[in-house]
């Protein structure tokens, strides 16, 4: 037993002796059990030792390599809050448009009148009040489309969210459903609930329904955690005909889905928004609304929860829309399944703060975040042309809509290199795996791959010349929102010279 660990110690050497440099491939396991002159099934030992250790990773179909950093190192931390000593900090996703502090300066004034603050500094019950169940209500609704106020539960943000969800539907030791490539917190919150995540195919059009039948059919999920709008990293957008079929396989099956929101607010809704990038006017189904209503909606915006009320946990907030320092987290659970979400939401301590659900209720009200949404979705799209103009020629994928791109990259770079590389030239971007779910192939964890039909608009399929298959170890995601325009042109320009390989 100790043999397979003095092996991996050795190993280990190289690789601290940098004899074996980031990037590099070990041989295949029975190419190197006849080096070392040992077993098949120690070689597998050794290298899933490695893995464990963060050493390596292994690739479904291309083999295992040496890694930059060890796995996961600071992954879900630098997405949400500054960890990054680079000046251009491009993994940090949280948008600011100009005259945002004023906007919101005004919506608080009121509330530190003497007597308003008293109350606004007192306790708030899960559900929250009838105002702030009213005004998300009407945040929230699309053409086709609205939330009944008596299913809101209020969170400290989106990601609390989140955890309430999967705390309320899976026990520790259950398995839920995502998407191959998913957001990074998401693994870390399963982590801390003891829950297992299994990837699930993609393609185009986003998760793939028979994909989650064939997973609950090899061992029983317990849910689906989705986000079919405007997908992070991919900014894939689900069509009507894709929703419609999940939603009905997860009738089938019995599933309920966890269904992220929380950047569908850039797709636009309603009279007036227009299509967007690859999609059509939709005729989808409605929630105790008229089809002419439904209509009006965007093809891709109306939400899964509209076709499948009964089902679909609706997960939303406004650090997006408006602001991390100061937020609330909207869970809308289906009909007579909001006290039980309830119970879970207070049993973690997720229940938002009576301050910030106030500062909302009113900043919803005068239209402070209406106003924030629409100039919030002019400065995506300037910040996706501005992508378009600093990366031209290379293959990034990416919704005009969204705040991010997914970069595959030329050859021979890898994403933890790049990373590297980036970072010494003072810009720092998000590694592919960071969103992978790895999947385990013989006991050893495997990096799961993710089809090259990312979106590019609605998301249709774009396949790279020569290769069906994209590992994520070969991408990063290019958060567009948090560094100011300028800072941004010139940070993509040093990203495409270190793609082309300066220094």
């Amino acid at each position: 037993m100790s043999d397979y660990r003095r092996i991996a110690d050795r190993i280990a050497e190289e690789i601290a002796a940098g004899r074996l440099r980031p990037g590099d491939r070990l041989p295949p396991q029975r190419v190197f059990a006849r080096r070392r002159g040992i077993a098949g099934s120690t070689a597998g030992r050794v290298y899933g030792e490695l893995v464990r250790r963060g050493l390596v990773v292994g690739e479904v179909g291309r083999g295992t390599f040496v890694r930059a950093a060890p796995t996961g190192a600071g992954a879900g931390r630098a997405l949400a809050e500054p960890v990054s000593s680079a000046p251009v900090n491009m993994e940090l996703n949280y948008p600011s448009v100009p005259g945002q502090a004023e906007l919101l300066a005004a919506g608080l004034a009121p509330l530190l009148r003497t007597d308003v603050l008293r109350e606004a500094l007192g306790l708030v019950p899960a559900n929250g009040t009838g105002a702030a169940r009213e005004a998300a209500a009407g945040l929230l609704e699309v053409p086709g489309w609205r939330p009944e106020p008596e299913r809101f539960l209020f969170t400290g943000n989106a990601r609390q969210a989140i955890a309430a969800a999967l705390a309320h539907l899976v026990r520790p030791g259950g398995r839920v459903g995502v998407e191959s490539l998913t957001y990074p917190l998401v693994k870390e919150i399963a982590g801390r609930l003891g829950v297992t995540l299994v990837p699930l195919a993609t393609d185009g059009d986003g998760l793939r329904p028979d994909a989650v039948a064939a997973a609950h059919r090899a061992a029983p999920l317990s849910a689906v955690y989705v986000q079919p709008t405007l997908h992070n990293p991919t900014s894939t957008t689900m069509p009507h005909e894709r929703r419609a079929e999940l939603a009905s396989v997860a009738r089938e099956l019995d599933l309920p889905v966890v269904e992220d929101r929380i950047w569908a607010f850039l797709a636009g809704s309603g009279a007036g928004a227009g299509a967007g990038p690859g999609e059509e006017e939709g005729d989808g189904v409605g929630a105790g609304r008229s089809a002419e209503g439904a209509r009006g909606c965007v093809g891709g915006v109306l939400p899964l929860a509209a076709y499948a009320p009964e089902r679909v946990y609706v997960v939303d907030g406004l650090s997006k829309r408006v602001a991390p320092g100061l937020t609330v987290g909207f869970l809308v659970a289906p009909e007579e399944r909001a006290e039980e979400a309830g119970d879970a939401l207070r049993s973690g301590g997720w229940a938002a703060g009576r301050f910030a659900l106030e500062a909302a209720v009113r900043w919803i009200a005068d239209g402070t975040v209406a106003r924030l949404v629409a100039a919030k979705r002019e400065d995506a799209a300037a910040r996706q042309r501005l992508v378009r103009e600093g990366l031209a020629g290379f293959a990034v994928r990416g919704d005009a809509r969204a705040y991010y791109a997914w970069w595959e990259l030329p050859e021979p770079w890898r994403a933890d290199t790049f990373c590297a590389a980036a970072a010494e030239r003072g810009v720092a971007v998000t590694p592919g795996p960071a969103f992978s779910v790895p999947a385990v192939v013989s006991g050893v964890p495997m990096a799961s791959t993710a089809m090259s039909a990312v979106s590019e608009g609605a998301g249709r399929p774009v396949r790279r010349a020569g290769r069906a298959q994209v590992s994520p170890f070969n991408c990063v995601r290019l958060g567009l929102a948090s560094a100011g325009p300028r800072e941004l042109a010139e940070a993509l320009a040093v990203l495409a010279d270190v793609a082309r390989g300066g220094r």
